[in-house]
């Protein structure tokens, strides 16, 4: 429609910016400010009149939707017939004051409802409210049975100001006659768990009858037999609605039960005599709650297992009931597992032994140490461990088959069980075999002539057989090497003191006299060690490690006092002319006058060169 519009009709100034370009810049408004500011939401360009469809389908903001969509515009547009559409408020209550006011069910008036009729109503139908019972400010969930109650009645007389709490069923009026006409138990007389304010502990929405009480918040949880109503009521232990049971000692309850335990026999022990404790922290000891009559005695706890023969014989044991030890109805042992013998059940078979007989054996036998050899399994099936005696049984000493001996009495004859520590030494056992070295020879020598000390056997002798004596010679300090490990033990060990050599024996000459003093007459390489007044110290030649005779000794360089040997492959007597004398040697004997003239003139001997027999040691000392 402005296409027919004359540019001065709305540019009436010559300055084309100062024209708006708003609807009500051009057109004055009707409608007095009252349907707001912007016309488009009714009219266009198309015509000033063509959007009022629009405006009669309410597409604004305040659609109309459900009941609304049948209203006559009239009937909220009071000026409608002269045209005026007047902006109106969008609160429920501006239309319906009056229908708020009549309410009944509830009044809303005196129940002080809130004017926001929206929170409860809808705009399909102003009937059929729905209340949302659990938002704030009431915070009261209507669940389970409370779902379906007439608001009247729990808000009586219209009263809508309640203040409740969920939990709060007693003090709200609402059923506290019901609390006070409870009888199983009486909740008025049962103690504080059944007070009015404790209601919520066992009654829920889904049925007042149907409570269920956590026994368990009273230090008492109810398991087993005990789990209540069913197996057992309620007022099976709460006799007479006693509710104020404080205590949680199965005597209160099960005192005839423990009080006829003398009459049962078998492996129910008489409680009474016995002695057993009754708190009910001992009771739970052998009685579970499942059943009473089917207790069960943890012998552990008192520090003495029933394993292997100690069991009950229905256990797996040997034992045929509880009174086989606790004899005369005697529960107030107090035994280790370890005292057998003291314990008054083995002692007598501890008096009967007599191999060995243990009360003559000594302390590892004694009565409180049977656990040291015996178990439960059986009897006579007892280990002993030698080796806590400090003497273990290695080699032929072991048992049969592993060793040679056939019985402990092998060793411990007359049932001698006392032995020291000088007995574990060989000797004790050994004497007969020590004493026949006197006639056995070869390379056995006499133990008895030779001195050997009979507390030493294990020197020489080992475990696994007596026979096979190996001696360490480098023990004494003079180890056997070269020829000397060949060499018999008589061969050096003679006379009646044959092996008390001493440190001065060891040194060649005490052995090789005889050599040495053949060396008189033997010539050649072999020089007279008499004459040459050679050290008797043979080793100074002659090693036994490096040599397999006493033939063949090398002189070392060190040793030698003129110059360094070997010579030029020259032999002693090749220098030492004369066999007896070392002390003197000649050079000339191989060094001819060839090597220099007489009268032949030396720069280092300062003159005429004089021929003699150790002239050339004075210049050529190597």
């Amino acid at each position: 429609m402005h296409e027919k519009v004359q540019c001065t009709q709305c540019h009436a100034k010559p300055v084309f910016t100062e024209v708006g370009k708003h609807c009500q810049d051009c057109h004055a408004d009707i409608h007095q400010r009252k349907m707001g500011t912007d016309c488009a939401q009714c009219h266009s360009v198309q015509g000033w009149n063509i959007a009022v469809q629009k405006v009669r389908d309410h597409q604004n903001r305040f659609p109309l939707l459900g009941a609304h969509a049948a209203v006559q515009c009239e009937d909220c547009h009071k000026s409608a017939a002269v045209g005026q559409f007047q902006g109106l408020s969008t609160a429920c209550v501006s239309c319906h004051l009056r229908e708020y006011q009549k309410t009944t069910n509830p009044n809303h008036v005196s129940g002080q409802f809130a004017t926001t009729c929206e929170s409860c109503h809808s705009f399909d139908s102003w009937l059929g409210a729905n209340l949302n019972h659990a938002a704030p400010p009431i915070n009261f969930p209507l669940t389970n049975g409370h779902a379906n109650v007439p608001c009247a009645t729990c808000h009586v007389n219209g009263n809508y100001s309640l203040q409740i709490a969920l939990t709060d069923c007693g003090n709200s009026q609402c059923h506290l006659r019901t609390w006070q006409q409870t009888n199983n138990p009486v909740h008025s007389a049962a103690g504080p768990a059944f007070a009015v304010a404790n209601c919520a502990s066992c009654h829920t929405t889904k049925g007042w009858d149907s409570a269920s009480f956590d026994h368990s918040v009273t230090g008492f949880t109810l398991t087993g037999t005990h789990a209540s109503p069913t197996p057992t009521p309620c007022a099976s232990c709460h006799v007479s609605n006693n509710y104020t049971l404080n205590s949680t000692d199965c005597m209160g309850c099960h005192l005839a039960a423990w009080q006829s335990t003398p009459t049962f026999g078998g492996n129910v022990p008489d409680h009474i005599r016995a002695g057993f404790p009754s708190t009910a922290s001992a009771c739970a000891t052998c009685h579970p709650i499942t059943k009473w009559a089917d207790g069960k005695f943890d012998h552990n706890a008192f520090g003495f297992p029933l394993t292997n023969s100690h069991a009950l014989v229905a256990n797996g044991g040997k034992v045929a009931s509880c009174t086989s030890c606790h004899i005369g109805n005697n529960y107030s042992l107090n035994i280790a597992p370890t005292d057998c013998g003291n314990a008054g059940c083995h002692l007598t078979t501890w008096q009967t032994t007599n191999n060995p007989a243990h009360p003559k054996a000594g302390g590892p036998f004694a009565a409180a140490n049977c656990s040291t050899c015996h178990n439960t399994i059986t009897w006579n099936t007892a280990i002993f461990n030698h080796g806590a005696t400090g003497w273990v049984l290695t080699g032929s000493h072991q048992m049969a088959p592993a060793g040679k001996i056939v019985a402990c009495t092998d060793c411990h004859v007359g049932n001698n069980y006392t032995f020291t520590a000088a007995n574990t030494d060989c000797y004790g056992c050994h004497m007969a075999a020590w004493q026949s070295t006197a006639t056995l020879g070869g390379n056995v020598p006499n133990h008895i002539t030779a001195g050997f000390p009979n507390s030493q056997c294990a020197t020489c002798h080992d475990t696994l057989l007596w026979a096979d004596g190996k001696f360490d010679h480098s023990a004494t300090g003079w180890p056997l090497q070269g020829a000397h490990v060949t060499t018999p033990c008589a061969s050096c060990h003679m006379g009646a003191n044959a092996f008390a050599l001493t440190s001065a024996n060891t040194d060649c000459y005490g052995c090789h006299q005889a050599a040495w003093l053949s060396t008189q007459t033997l010539g050649g390489q072999v020089p007279n060690h008499i004459a040459a007044q050679f050290s008797i110290s043979c080793v100074t030649c002659h090693t036994t490690w490096v040599t397999t005779g006493w033939l063949g000794a090398t002189l070392s360089s060190a040793q030698h006092n003129w110059f360094r040997i070997p010579h030029n492959g020259s032999v002693c007597s090749d220098c030492h002319l004369v066999s007896t004398n070392y002390a003197t040697f000649s050079c000339i004997n191989c060094h001819t006058r060839t090597a220099h003239q007489p009268g032949m003139s030396h720069p280092s001997v300062g003159g005429q060169y004089v021929y003699g027999a150790t002239t050339c040691y004075n210049c050529h000392k190597n």
